[in-house]
């Protein structure tokens, strides 16, 4: 990150002279609008002079463009998040992040089943789940919990868990999980991608 740091200053030089030179205006015309000394430009642009940002700013203010553009910063990507629907269990899962950092986070409906077999897993990791709506049923280590509509759990991966709709209705939760959890409970969700599905 430093390096990259580096190489990004090292360009404003060239960029502040391109600036200039495109608007036809001299150093001297420069220093006269921007508060900024002739020596001061010159070194910026040659490279010698680090740029600071009480010099980039008004710069920017005068060659009229966005900071970013000054620096040459990379353009941010395109933050959203395409949602696919996947089935599983039944019901669906719908990822809402990419996964960054390892941590997923994932909507999830979970139809009610009717004398489905509870297999309780375990392995490593953390859990964190909140119930949207409907009722969900937790089953962890020795005991059984119900959750409804705005309720949380979250939970060490090594005790032994499950998790089920319970009702009439499906269970609707947001669910964060890392990588072991995601391997264990949902491996639909690094199946190749099938760029046709909707969201």
């Amino acid at each position: 990150m430093v390096d990259d740091i580096e190489r990004t200053l090292a360009g404003v030089g060239s960029r502040l002279r391109t600036l200039r030179t495109r608007r036809d205006l001299t150093l001297a015309e420069v220093s006269r609008e921007s508060g900024i000394s002739v020596s001061t430009l010159s070194r910026l642009e040659s490279g010698e002079r680090r740029p600071a940002l009480e010099l980039l700013l008004p710069l920017a203010l005068l060659y009229d463009v966005p900071l970013d553009e000054l620096v040459g910063a990379p353009e941010v990507g395109d933050p959203r998040v395409h949602i696919r629907r996947i089935p599983h269990r039944g019901g669906v899962l719908m990822p809402l992040s990419r996964g960054a950092g390892g941590i997923r986070v994932v909507k999830q409906i979970l139809p009610p089943k009717a004398g489905e077999r509870v297999e309780l897993k375990t392995h490593r990791g953390y859990e964190w789940l909140y119930v949207i709506s409907g009722r969900l049923r937790l089953v962890l280590g020795g005991r059984d919990f119900e959750l409804g509509a705005g309720e949380a759990a979250e939970f060490d991966t090594r005790t032994p868990h499950w998790i089920g709709a319970v009702g009439d209705g499906p269970a609707e939760l947001l669910h964060l999980a890392g990588p072991d959890g995601q391997r264990i409970h949902m491996p639909e969700l690094d199946a190749p991608r099938d760029d046709g599905a909707g969201g």
